[in-house]
């Protein structure tokens, strides 16, 4: 089993459920849901380019997957999540908007936001006592050759290579696309999505997610909201 620390929107939300309508899945039951009817692209082309990221499920990472290190348990991971969300503020973040980023196309901020910066770099180090090192092989299997010296150093330090200075907030939205297919992808990821970027998003919660085994699809365990019940209401 591994484990992942992330941000989502709670259930109810506008974009939580958009999400798992463009996705195909539902991140909170796991259940099927059927793909929305956008101009422009094929009900299987919206399956066909949204394989990976309905796996993984909607999400930002904080925390990238990881296996429980040796003497950690769900239930000591469980209590220190807890403890850490109820010492840490929300975060009010810039509008999303639909933006590429590489060859996939996402939801990324309008603007830089430092203090969503410093609470992904503040899970990464809080967490990491409990990740289980990578072995040499683990490490291969993630192309170490592609990065960068900073993100090869994260990679090892920190077990993923897009932590630190490297963060960059963004919730998947399709796997790798041709160049052809940028634009008609573009156009139907702004049709779903747009109407509800309107309103200004929080981080107001850490969700951690489990995958049961290797392969199998990413799932929410538990949401924590951040920072004490009376500041709980911010939207």
């Amino acid at each position: 089993m591994r484990y992942a620390i992330y941000f989502t929107p709670p259930p109810g939300d506008a974009l939580a459920h958009a999400a798992s309508v463009w996705l195909g899945r539902n991140v909170f039951s796991g259940l099927p849901v059927d793909h929305p009817v956008v101009p422009g692209l094929g009900l299987h082309e919206v399956a066909f380019h949204t394989a990976l990221p309905r796996r993984t499920g909607f999400h930002a990472t904080f925390k990238a997957p990881f296996r429980l290190a040796e003497g950690q348990t769900e239930s000591s991971l469980l209590n220190r999540l807890m403890r850490f969300a109820g010492s840490i503020e929300p975060v009010a973040l810039p509008r999303l908007e639909v933006a590429r980023l590489g060859d996939f196309y996402g939801l990324l901020l309008s603007k830089t936001c430092p203090p969503l910066d410093h609470l992904a770099a503040s899970v990464v180090q809080e967490f990491d006592a409990f990740r289980a090192p990578f072995s040499e092989a683990e490490i291969e299997r993630r192309s170490p050759e592609g990065l960068s010296a900073p993100q090869f150093a994260n990679l090892y330090r920190w077990g993923h290579p897009y932590v630190m200075d490297e963060f960059r907030f963004h919730m998947t939205l399709t796997g790798p696309l041709l160049g052809k297919d940028f634009q008609r992808v573009e156009a139907a990821l702004r049709h779903h999505f747009d109407p509800v970027l309107q309103q200004r998003p929080a981080v107001a919660n850490l969700a951690l997610f489990v995958e049961r085994e290797p392969g199998a699809p990413f799932q929410v365990h538990s949401l924590h909201p951040l920072g004490r019940i009376s500041v709980r209401k911010i939207a």
